[in-house]
């Protein structure tokens, strides 16, 4: 029996990867690992996931409301982490760089760089910054993996 891929994107079985973590049964060892078990939330519409791994500090009363309506609104379509800074099992704080491609009223791609601190042993998203996205060159792959060349899909003027 096939087993379904993480959506994550790390090519691992879904129930070694980010499920593990939505589950409970484990939390995230580092900052990247917790990045990608929340884009793996967002992909799936668990919004309880999302406010329990988001800094308390940072958390609002209408988070679970927001949340839910814009993930009603999104497709995630693919993550790639672009670079991270500290973030390990021994650090205390890490950055994590990320695009993301999704399809709301139109396809759109997310850049953001993510802080991430650990706090009692559990890392917890923070905030980022948003970056511009990149723009494939002709002849790369689409970024809105579509399995076409940048040019033959959103490169097209």
């Amino acid at each position: 029996m096939p087993q379904e891929l993480c959506p994550c994107g790390s090519k691992k079985a879904d129930r070694y990867c980010c499920g593990i973590y939505l589950s409970g049964k484990k939390k995230p060892e580092t900052a990247e690992k917790l990045m990608r078990s929340r884009y793996t939330a967002f992909y799936r519409g668990d919004v309880d996931y999302l406010i329990a791994t988001l800094d308390p500090a940072k958390r609002q009363p209408n988070d679970h409301a927001e949340l839910t309506k814009s993930i009603g609104k999104t497709k995630w379509l693919g993550l790639t982490i672009l670079a991270t800074q500290q973030g390990k099992k021994k650090d205390n704080t890490g950055i994590v760089e990320f695009e993301a491609v999704f399809q709301a009223n139109e396809l759109g791609q997310l850049h953001e760089r993510s802080r991430f601190i650990k706090s009692n042993g559990q890392w917890f998203y923070v905030d980022g910054d948003i970056l511009p996205g990149t723009v494939p060159k002709p002849k790369d792959p689409c970024w809105c993996r579509s399995g076409k060349k940048y040019r033959q899909c959103h490169g097209k003027k």
